[in-house]
């Protein structure tokens, strides 16, 4: 477990009403040059490591003229990136919330995005990207409300079941980045992949505050 996780759940009894006061109003956050609004329910990028290791990374990838897809957008910070770069770019998600959120977040930084409303997929032809960005919930939970949607993938990781079914086929002609913790289930993850025969090649890591965050290529 990292050291992260570890002082997490020694604070866990005053953390929890603490983190969920905070997040249940608007919430600004800046990164570099783009400031945007958080809206409750939403995955605030600035309190977790995920963006920000993803945000890193692209500042070394050549994606100018690319076309990239944030699944899964929330806030709509790494499409807005990307925009800013250069790139023609779409953001989904399933939260109306997070939509309205990645809509006004555009206009705010005076970017074009197209936001689609899709259950990863299912409104979405993968022909139509180059590049596709992941940063995915993955803590095995039930959903039970809009506001469970950044952090649980379903009690039987039904989240990651869909993804690789979907993705099957298409990752040849498609450069697919996901963002995972070693907090979560790794192996279990890379398992669900391999049986829908795609594989996890991992491509960068970071280690933040003892946490080990990995970037892969989803490949056949």
């Amino acid at each position: 477990m990292s050291l992260l996780k570890k002082t997490l759940n020694r604070i866990h009894p005053l953390l929890k009403p603490l983190s969920s006061w905070y997040l249940s109003s608007p919430r600004t956050y800046r990164y570099k040059n783009i400031v945007i609004k958080v809206l409750p329910g939403v995955f605030h990028p600035g309190l977790f490591f995920s963006t920000q290791v993803l945000l890193k990374y692209l500042e070394d990838m050549n994606i100018l003229n690319k076309r990239i897809l944030e699944l899964g957008a929330g806030t709509g910070l790494i499409s807005i990136y990307c925009a800013r770069k250069g790139a023609s770019v779409s953001a989904s998600d399933i939260s109306r919330t997070a939509l309205l959120g990645i809509r006004e977040n555009a206009k705010a930084n005076n970017v074009s995005i197209n936001v689609i409303e899709s259950e990863l997929f299912d409104n979405i032809s993968q022909s139509d990207f180059d590049i596709v960005i992941i940063n995915p919930p993955y803590y095995p939970k039930a959903i039970k409300t809009e506001k469970d949607m950044p952090w649980f993938c379903g009690e039987h990781f039904e989240y990651f079941e869909k993804l690789f079914y979907q993705l099957k086929g298409y990752t040849l002609g498609l450069e697919a980045l996901m963002i995972l913790s070693e907090d979560c289930a790794l192996d279990k993850i890379k398992a669900i992949a391999n049986k829908n025969s795609l594989d996890l090649i991992q491509i960068h890591s970071t280690k933040k505050w003892g946490e080990w965050n990995y970037i892969y290529k989803i490949s056949e």
